[in-house]
Order: structure tokens, then sequence, then C-alpha cells
């Protein structure tokens, strides 16, 4: 099932993104991360009619780790295009799929800024707001991917959410009207 869903994944993104370049990277996780998830790979999408930034879907974390027919795709939004961010990526996938199951509202820790000069080093699972509903709802054979965003953001938003909830964290976002592809953003919290 992993390569037709993973086919799904791909044309779902390439749909949604019609007029966008659009290209697929097989990352090379080395033999033991790789037999967690088999067939991920990283789409990578340029500027086009629907973003003026660049997207990174994952594309296999859904056939690696789906339950009842529902699982899990990710994705990061960025101000250019860096192996950065398709290892970014990689790096989420594994957590994931390698047992640290992520969802809406979960966090995770980066371990280093997510460029350098930047104080986001955790990502923050949330909805695609930038997208919507017709990215983040993609059928594959078997069951659904849900696509959702991965949004860095720095420790004392971590803590902020920890103390005041998800809900909380996202209104202040509003509020500051963040830009989530701006590395160097300042921190809400």
């Amino acid at each position: 099932m992993g390569v037709p869903a993973v086919e799904a994944v791909e044309s779902h993104v390439r749909a949604f993104f019609e007029g966008h370049f659009v290209e697929g990277v097989d990352y090379d996780l080395g033999p033991q991360r790789r037999a967690v998830i088999p067939g991920l790979r990283v789409l990578v999408v340029g500027p086009g009619p629907r973003s003026d930034s660049w997207a990174y879907v994952t594309a296999g974390c859904w056939a690696a780790g789906e339950k009842d027919g529902c699982g899990l795709e990710f994705l990061l939004t960025a101000h250019v295009r860096d192996q950065r961010f398709i290892e970014l990526m990689a790096m989420v996938a594994c957590y994931h799929c390698g047992g640290h199951r992520l969802g809406l509202e979960h966090s995770m820790p980066i371990g280093e800024p997510w460029v350098p000069g930047s104080s986001c080093e955790h990502l923050l699972i949330s909805l695609p707001y930038l997208h919507g509903p017709d990215l983040e709802h993609c059928p594959v054979p078997g069951g659904h991917a849900r696509i959702l965003w991965t949004l860095p953001v720095t420790t004392a938003e971590i803590e902020f959410r920890r103390r005041h909830g998800h809900e909380a964290l996202e209104r202040l976002f509003d509020e500051a009207e963040i830009n989530p592809v701006d590395p160097f953003r300042v921190s809400v919290a």
C-alpha cells in the first residue's frame, strides 16, 4: 500500500499547487530509518499562483503509520528553497514514524534554530491555515491522509502554549499578524 499512497499524496499536492514548480525529492535516511519509512519523499513546491512562499510536504508518513486508514503527512512553509528544509521534513517524518506520534496541537523540538540566527527551535503542529482544507484533506488508497502544518516557533511560545493552551497561542499569532515564513520573526510570548 506504501507506493500507491505516496503517489496519491504527490498527485494531491501537485493538483492543489497547479501552476507551481513541484519536485519530488528522495531523501537518504540511511538504512535503519529507511526501513521505518520506506517510501519517504519530500515534495518541494515553488512560489506560484497559490502562494509566494516555498512549501515542503512529506509523502510517505501515511503509508508508514496509518491506523484504520487514517494518517498524517506534514507541511512546512519557508521563504526560500533550501536543502535544510528538506532535511527538516525528513527529520519530522522520522520522529513521527519512529515512535513519537505527532498530531494536531503537538510540538517537537528541532534541537537547533530553524535556520541559523532564528529563535525558532521547535515545530508546532497546526492546521495548514495558509492553504486551507483543500490541501489538508488528501484521499489515499485505503483511507485518508491529513496534511498538517509544522510551524516553526520559539521556546517561549511553547512555554506559553503549555500554560495557556494552543488556542491562546494561535490568538497571539493572529493578533501579532506574524509572518510564518520569516525565520527571524519576533517571538509573540
